[in-house]
């Protein structure tokens, strides 16, 4: 093969639909409102009910809507919210944002979700919220959750961002916490060509408020009820979202047959492959493999011109952004363990059949 193989590529996306993206563009270009206008409308009500839920908020990006979500929430100043190390820097740094405390909790090895076993030692009098990290394209437990904090006076949010599109019994990634956060950036399963985010969550109180904290806690013009952010997305963007979105669940299904080769057809013993659980519809937004040899094993690929990435090589709470939370190496075992052997083979819809069968023969020949 002799055209490099991306991990993501939007370039046959783009020329397949240009046409398209250009009529969006000047319709946009030539209406009256260019944000917060009718095509945010229109996304929010599709998007809200595509992940089972009444109300949607169109935001800048997937961050803010977790920081809308906290503050939503009254998250703040004293308040602890638990999630996991294993994540993108966001998840933790909209904690922050909100001068609230993230309290991490190890990983399970099989699947890099959250350990909800680990969870109950980890509450305390100050926990306010629990972010659970839906990563790599399926759902945490949350049966197994709810039992954990039962009686418990604490919020469930869900962190959507690599997610979308996926179901755990039936139910949309997105339906099962009191608020949940997506992302719309250009990679994801469901990306815009630049950053976007949203809120969903079928609370009405929620919805009104967090409505006025993406645009300076406004209800009104020119009129703050209180503090809040600019955060909005934009009428191109939204565009372009409610055009990809009536073909999600299709490149959803490209995803998954490109899955089911690598999961049928990779018969390396030196590479671990993903695991899809039981009651879970998995997105496969990335394609995670683990590997004792990654170092070894990512620069032969790129000599084949096949390009991986590593989604996360640097656990969040040994970056020095972090240290002043006080873990060590050591304390989050497996996800240090998973940190050092993790990384993403090429995955997206429009990645060719031809191109799978050539990765999965030169991984195969890999020794």
């Amino acid at each position: 093969m002799k055209n490099t193989i991306k991990v993501w590529s939007n370039t046959e996306s783009y020329l397949k639909n240009r046409k398209t993206y250009i009529k969006i563009f000047d319709k946009v270009s030539n209406s009256s409102q260019i944000i917060l206008g009718p095509e945010v409308k229109n996304f929010e009500e599709k998007f809200s009910d595509f992940t089972g839920n009444k109300y949607g908020i169109g935001v800048n990006s997937g961050t803010d809507a977790l920081e809308i979500i906290l503050m939503t929430l009254g998250v703040g100043r004293g308040d602890e919210v638990i999630t996991t190390s294993n994540t993108a820097v966001p998840t933790v740094s909209a904690i922050v944002s909100c001068n609230a405390k993230p309290i991490f909790v190890d990983i399970n090895e099989k699947d890099f979700l959250i350990n909800i076993s680990q969870i109950n030692k980890k509450i305390t009098k100050k926990t306010k919220a629990i972010i659970v990290v839906n990563l790599y394209g399926q759902c945490v437990n949350f049966k197994e959750l709810r039992k954990i904090i039962k009686n418990k006076k604490i919020n469930i949010i869900e962190d959507c961002a690599q997610s979308t599109g996926s179901y755990q019994n039936g139910k949309p990634s997105g339906s099962f916490g009191i608020m949940s956060a997506f992302s719309f950036y250009p990679t994801k399963n469901l990306g815009t060509l630049g950053d976007g985010g949203m809120v969903v969550t079928n609370n009405k109180k929620f919805y009104l408020k967090a409505i006025q904290l993406r645009k300076y806690g406004m209800s009104k013009q020119y009129y703050s009820n209180f503090h809040g952010i600019n955060s909005r997305l934009d009428e191109l963007h939204a565009a372009l979202l409610n055009f990809k979105l009536k073909n999600l669940k299709n490149s959803i299904k490209k995803r998954r047959l490109i899955a089911n080769y690598y999961n049928q057809n990779i018969k390396n013993s030196k590479l671990i492959l993903p695991t899809e659980n039981k009651d879970n519809y998995h997105a496969y937004y990335v394609y995670v493999v683990r590997s004792k040899t990654r170092s070894k094993f990512l620069k032969y690929l790129k000599k084949k011109n096949i390009l991986c990435n590593i989604s996360y090589p640097y656990p969040i709470h040994l970056m020095k952004g972090y240290r002043y939370l006080g873990y060590k190496k050591g304390d989050l075992k497996v996800t240090e363990k998973i940190a050092r052997e993790i990384f993403s083979l090429p995955m997206y819809p429009e990645l060719s059949m031809q191109k799978v069968r050539y990765i999965v023969k030169t991984i195969n020949n890999f020794n």
